[in-house]
Parts: C-alpha cells; sequence; structure tokens
C-alpha cells in the first residue's frame, strides 16, 4: 500500500481526541497537518478509568469498549480523508495531560483541542493549558472554524526570539503559501523602544529570510498594552499564529486568556505554540542550504 509518508520511521503527528462534539473536526485538522508534513499519523485517546477527577457527573464515566469505539470512529473517518495517508491509534490510561506529555517527547507535532471544561467558560481547558507549557514538541491547539485565507501570525515577546519559534513561523507560512506577519511588543508602538524593538525583530528574521526567500514578511511593533486586542484580531483574521512556550511564559498565558475569549466570539484560526529547544528538521535543512549558496 502507498501512502503520502516518506519515511514511516519519522516522528508522527499524533492527534489527541476526547468525547466532546467537536473531536471530529480535531482529527480532520490533524490529517491534513500530517500530509502536508508527509508523516504518519497516530489518533490517540486517554482513557480516564479511575484518574478521572470528575465529581457530580450527570453521565457516568465512558468504558474502555466506548474509548476503543471512538478511536476506532476517528480513524475510519482519518482513512476516509487521505486513503493513502499511515494512520494507528493508541489508547492510553492515565491523567490526559501527564500521558499527552509523556507523548509529545515521541511527537513531530501534538494536535489537541482548546477546551475540555464547560463551553461557558472563555480560557482554555487544563489538559491544553497544561500542554502549553510542558510539551516537548511543538502544540497545535484547535479553537473553531478557521478562516480559510489570512497570513501567519507570528508572536514575538520583549525579549530575544526563540529561534525555533521564527523557524516554525517560516515553515508554517511556506507552506500554507501565506504571507508571514512578525509581531513584535514594545512599550509604545513609537520611540526609542519601538526603534529598538523592530532592530531586534529584523535581526531575529534575517537568518530565516535566507531560508525562505518567498516568503513576504511584514514587521509590526505593538504596544504592550495592546497586545491582548491584537491577538484578538489576529485570530480572526489569519490562518494561523504561533508562539513560543515555556514553563513559565506569560506569553502563553496570555494567548490561551485572550485567545480563548476570542473562541466564543466566533471562527478562529489554530495556535502553534514552539518549545524552545524544538529543532525542526525540514527548517534546519533549509537553513543549511540557504547558508552554503551565500
Amino acid at each position: 500500500m502507498h501512502t503520502v509518508v516518506s519515511d514511516p520511521q519519522q516522528l508522527p503527528v499524533v492527534v489527541a481526541i476526547d468525547q466532546a462534539r467537536e473531536h471530529l473536526a480535531i482529527v480532520d485538522l490533524g490529517v491534513e497537518e500530517a500530509v502536508r508534513r508527509r508523516a504518519p499519523l497516530t489518533i490517540m485517546h486517554v482513557w480516564p478509568s479511575r484518574h478521572s477527577t470528575t465529581t457530580g457527573a450527570r453521565s457516568p464515566l465512558p468504558t474502555e469498549a466506548d474509548s476503543r469505539h471512538l478511536l476506532d470512529l476517528a480513524a475510519r473517518r482519518a482513512r476516509h480523508r487521505a486513503p493513502r495517508l499511515l494512520v494507528g491509534t493508541e489508547l492510553l490510561h492515565g491523567r490526559a495531560s501527564t500521558v499527552l506529555t509523556q507523548r509529545s517527547a515521541s511527537a513531530r507535532l501534538l494536535v489537541v483541542g482548546h477546551r475540555d471544561e464547560a463551553l461557558t467558560q472563555p480560557s482554555w481547558g487544563s489538559t491544553a493549558t497544561y500542554l502549553a507549557h510542558q510539551s516537548a514538541c511543538p502544540l497545535l491547539v484547535r479553537r473553531g472554524s478557521a478562516p480559510p485565507r489570512g497570513p501567519v501570525v507570528l508572536a514575538a515577546s520583549a525579549g530575544p526570539q526563540p529561534t525555533s519559534t521564527v523557524a516554525c513561523a517560516y515553515e508554517e507560512a511556506a507552506r500554507l503559501e501565506a504571507q508571514l506577519v512578525a509581531l513584535h511588543v514594545a512599550a509604545s508602538a513609537a520611540g526609542p523602544e519601538a526603534s529598538m524593538a523592530d532592530r531586534q525583530l529584523a535581526e531575529a528574521l534575517a537568518g530565516w529570510a535566507w531560508a525562505y526567500p518567498d516568503v513576504v514578511v511584514e514587521r509590526l511593533i505593538v504596544p504592550d498594552v495592546d497586545l491582548g486586542y491584537t491577538l484578538q484580531r489576529a485570530a480572526r483574521r489569519s490562518r494561523l499564529l504561533v508562539a513560543g512556550m515555556g514553563r513559565t511564559g506569560r506569553f502563553a498565558e496570555l494567548v490561551y486568556g485572550s485567545l480563548g475569549i476570542a473562541a466564543m466570539r466566533g471562527a478562529v484560526c489554530p495556535v502553534l505554540l514552539v518549545p524552545p529547544a524544538w529543532r525542526s528538521g525540514s527548517a534546519q535543512e533549509k537553513a543549511m542550504r540557504a547558508a552554503t549558496t551565500t
């Protein structure tokens, strides 16, 4: 059987699903990402079993058979959408946040939904929030029906730019054939602070501009007080928002706070959170080839 996977030994795109009604939409997003990356797809579900902390639930916890049925339906959905894609399933036991963090160490990309709590809650659910700080691989969070067009937005803090985040932003913009809008935060949008922030951003982007000459880049300096509002607007008008993650990163908290509110107000794009130590193989190869030709 021929597949779209160039190397069956490479790390898979992993999609984590639960009993939420939008789980098939999360599978669809995972299929798209696996096909675009020419990677195998693994659909996994963490059966809560006795590890569930739910109290006073109106309905009984799903059985192991229910969980296997959920995975079977998801796998059939994936194979229907991409018949040549290599699809596997995993049923694991334990706390979802802990199990998914461990699984992220052997994944190329982890795809999850943004909420595992009541729809009236504006912020992300506890699992996505935990993974936003702890995932070992890039974390793609689906938050609704993404706009069909628009740029890839790179959100950067006021500190030194993480190379991994910039590299992933360029790589995604190239894959989607989209413009890259790089946001950088300063105390104000004018004056010495803005000039310094723009210089820092230009320096961070310069190395990857050689690797991705076809990606059109726009730099935008945003006052710190306007960052939350800017992110909400970007979420509704962009195809993807790329940001760095960290165990104590203030920015990650702002993303899943302000963008949780945005998700309740209409269609919003997915968020890709990138670990500081992540190294994208294709991005590194592009950079090396560009360096040897200059």
